[in-house]
């Protein structure tokens, strides 16, 4: 029988498919006021976000990898136009090149803090119409975490 057929159950198949159409819901709410208002897009927010939660706020690129989900190179890739804009700076370490590290500018936290702000409102409106994710918000983050780490 086909994985396609629908006449069995496939909760593995349905659980994967209610994560990719909340995630898309989530990013397609979010994304549009952080574009609008911010000029950045959600993945964009995740990496300020994570270098923003960094000690220092300053990570290398694997740690900010690890953080937001990406390889090291498609860090590197997002990380470009963040710097262009000043939001983020490179610094090298003065004995190994290759233990540069990226660092939040001011305007890059003023931008980070700002861009939470958006956030923040933008999903307390989502949650406004999902009154069961609200009232069990710390079930679901232990859970999503659970799954995040298996």
């Amino acid at each position: 029988m086909s994985a396609t057929s629908g006449s069995e159950p496939q909760p593995d198949v349905e659980l994967l498919l209610a994560l990719a159409a909340a995630w898309s819901a989530v990013e397609r709410r979010v994304n549009a006021p952080l574009g609008s208002i911010r000029g950045i897009s959600l993945a964009e927010y995740r990496l300020l976000h994570a270098l923003a939660a960094a000690p220092g706020a300053r990570a290398s690129r694997v740690e900010l990898a690890r953080a937001v989900g990406l390889t090291p190179s498609a860090v590197t890739r997002a990380i470009r136009p963040l710097e262009a804009l000043g939001m983020i700076e490179t610094v090298r370490n003065e004995r190994d090149a290759r233990q540069a590290v990226a660092a939040l500018t001011p305007a890059g936290v003023e931008l980070a803090d700002d861009a939470t702000d958006v956030v923040r409102d933008t999903m307390a409106e989502a949650l406004a119409h999902a009154p069961q994710v609200t009232r069990r918000r710390a079930e679901l983050l232990d859970l999503l975490g659970e799954l995040a780490r298996a």
